[in-house]
């Protein structure tokens, strides 16, 4: 069924590597290695990292990330602030995966420069926690907004939501497990519509504006405080903010399979960041066009409160587009993890079959397999203990790029310049 993929690297016992033997149908021939193909381009490139980025956060946050701020003013500023943020961790990401090329992301780097021991302390938490129980999360908000309609004046069955959810990780799974190029895709078309749900709500926001309907959001009534923020206030509200913005460095998780990474990995950080910043700024700001922040606070799903206020009729398009977004991010989620068991396989930290590839379809089954394997429902609420633990991955392996200067000079410092390159 699978052959074992072959990669050099300097760590770890990747195991044998059996050729597949000549037979009948596409497969390759016994003189061919089976591997990954580079079938990811520049604008999959971006729609793998708006994608994962645009989940269910934009639709939900605006309410934490105000509650613990306690104006409007200062909460789009942490807004803008995290956008800020996350385009600095992404730059440094730029750097790093032009000069370590490997599939598997935050664990290559920290492979790479840390030793073996640290990188499978990594693996071994993300595979068994931090992955798991975040694809259940966002499973479970799909299956909530999809039984939102048929159960409109009660919370869905919880056994529906979960029966649910488990339908759509075993229906993604096949789909990713089948082609690559189905699986980019579905996050083309899914992230092209989360982009068009947002662009509704921010042109209803600006036809608002154009209308006199921005009091909220004039100086004097924006930041006026009805609590005054501790620093603790801050913390939790960049916190809420920066769970809208994770999933800014899974593009590092496919590297061997983008076409001419040295130059697509960097220029597709560099349009998509700016633009979910963009777009995530004047969605809020489309939202307090529309509500008091008190009416904010009051709403468990902001968006669809927001459709409800201005849509009317159109009001159902707002749990849809939430939806239809978390069913995106859960594509994503998939694609990019399973090659973080993959990469972890074939360093020998992980089972090497773990590491095989199908003949046919070129796509990594036994770990796309692995990854969704808790039941959905078992991480609910947890998704505040995994961004604290994504956070301190992410800070370890920024803290390598001191050294990753001095022992890759050359490939380090040409990550921009080769951005710009033709």
């Amino acid at each position: 069924m699978a052959g074992h993929t072959q990669q050099p690297s300097g760590r770890g016992n990747p195991g044998p590597a059996p050729s597949p033997s000549p037979g009948p149908g596409p497969g390759p021939g016994a003189s061919e290695r089976v591997a990954l193909k580079k079938e990811i381009g520049l604008v999959s490139a971006c729609t793998i990292i708006i994608g994962n980025i645009i989940g269910s956060g934009i639709f939900i946050s605006p309410k934490g990330v105000l509650e613990h701020c306690g104006s409007v003013g200062l909460a789009l500023f942490v807004w803008v602030l995290g956008g800020g943020i996350t385009a600095l961790g992404s730059l440094c990401y730029a750097e790093l995966g032009v000069a370590i090329p490997k599939s598997g992301g935050d664990y290559a780097y920290v492979t790479e420069i840390f030793g073996g021991l640290a990188g499978f302390l990594l693996l071994w938490s993300a595979v068994l926690i931090m992955y798991p129980t975040s694809l259940a999360v966002i499973s479970m908000t799909f299956s909530n907004y999809v039984l939102q309609p048929v159960f409109p004046n009660c919370i869905p069955p919880a056994a529906a939501s979960r029966a649910l959810s488990m339908a759509c990780l075993m229906l993604l799974t096949w789909v990713n497990s089948s082609s690559v190029r189905w699986a980019t895709r579905i996050q083309d078309v899914f992230t092209g519509g989360k982009l068009l749900a947002l662009s509704l709500i921010i042109g209803v926001g600006f036809v608002q504006i154009f209308q006199g309907h921005f009091e909220e959001l004039r100086p004097s009534n924006a930041f006026d405080f009805w609590m005054t923020p501790s620093v603790g206030h801050l913390a939790l509200a960049f916190l809420q903010g920066s769970f809208a913005f994770s999933g800014w460095n899974f593009l590092n998780y496919v590297t061997e399979e983008l076409v001419d990474p040295r130059k697509n990995l960097p220029r597709a950080i560099f349009i998509s960041i700016p633009l979910v910043t963009f777009v995530y700024t004047f969605t809020n700001v489309a939202y307090f066009t529309a509500m008091s922040p008190q009416e904010l606070l009051a709403s468990n799903a902001v968006a669809v409160t927001f459709g409800e206020k201005l849509l009317g009729y159109f009001a159902w398009v707002m749990p849809v587009s939430v939806a239809l977004s978390t069913f995106g991010g859960i594509n994503g989620y998939l694609f990019t993890s399973s090659r973080l068991c993959f990469s972890g396989a074939r360093e020998g930290h992980l089972p090497s079959l773990l590491a095989m590839i199908h003949v046919r379809h070129c796509t990594p089954i036994p770990a796309l397999l692995v990854c969704p394997s808790p039941l959905p429902g078992r991480g609910h609420g947890s998704h505040h203990a995994c961004g604290r633990h994504v956070h301190a991955d992410q800070l370890c392996v920024l803290h390598q790029l001191p050294l990753l200067r001095r022992h890759h000079p050359g490939p380090a410092r040409a990550a921009l310049e080769v951005a710009g390159t033709p």
